[in-house]
């Protein structure tokens, strides 16, 4: 369109030509913005197999409409055999974690979601004996369903996050695969 035709319809059609630009503009900013079905949400995650979070305090925050951060503090215990004359050894643990979560509708489903993602997390264990005190980091990847309610503020989700540590104390395992956990969190 050049200068002359775009002067000329301006002049003809000033208040069409607003609304125009205003309904376009709208328009691509509710397209750029959009949100998921919540913005916040916090509440509590419980992982029942896991020894360093088995509950914790849960956080998540959509950035758009589909990536969110999903952040945890959390506590746990675990009983492990040191000795052959001790069998109740208990180590405590306390942990922060941080993931990343990348949402896909599930189409027939308002409301439901699945994701992917990854984080990391970071945990202090104390006991009695030496080789299971101190700080352990792992990465881990993450996957799982999250649904809202319409009706009410509640949302509740199931994930898995099989973690690698790459820092431990002397006696963890390198890999842990039964980090499921469910969540439900008050939504604002």
């Amino acid at each position: 369109m050049n200068l002359l035709t775009f002067a000329s319809l301006k002049n003809l059609y000033p208040m069409k030509l607003k609304f125009t630009l205003t309904l376009a503009l709208v328009y691509l900013g509710t397209g750029l913005f959009a949100q998921s079905s919540y913005k916040q949400a916090v509440g509590a995650r419980v992982s029942p197999v896991s020894n360093y979070d088995a509950f914790a305090a849960s956080y998540k925050v959509f950035l758009a409409e589909q990536p969110a951060l999903e952040f945890n503090l959390g506590i746990g215990s675990d009983r492990y055999y040191y000795s052959p004359y001790d069998y109740g050894a208990r180590t405590t643990a306390v942990s922060a974690t941080a993931a990343y979560q990348h949402h896909f509708d599930i189409k027939p489903v308002k409301g439901l979601k699945w994701y992917v993602g990854g984080g990391a997390t970071v945990f202090h264990s104390s006991s009695k004996y030496d080789p299971y005190k101190g700080v352990s980091v792992g990465l881990f990847p993450t996957g799982g369903a999250d649904y809202k309610f319409a009706k009410i503020p509640l949302n509740v989700s199931a994930d898995w996050r099989p973690t690698f540590l790459v820092a431990k104390t002397d006696q963890y395992s390198d890999f842990y695969g039964d980090g499921f956990g469910i969540s439900a969190r008050y939504t604002f």
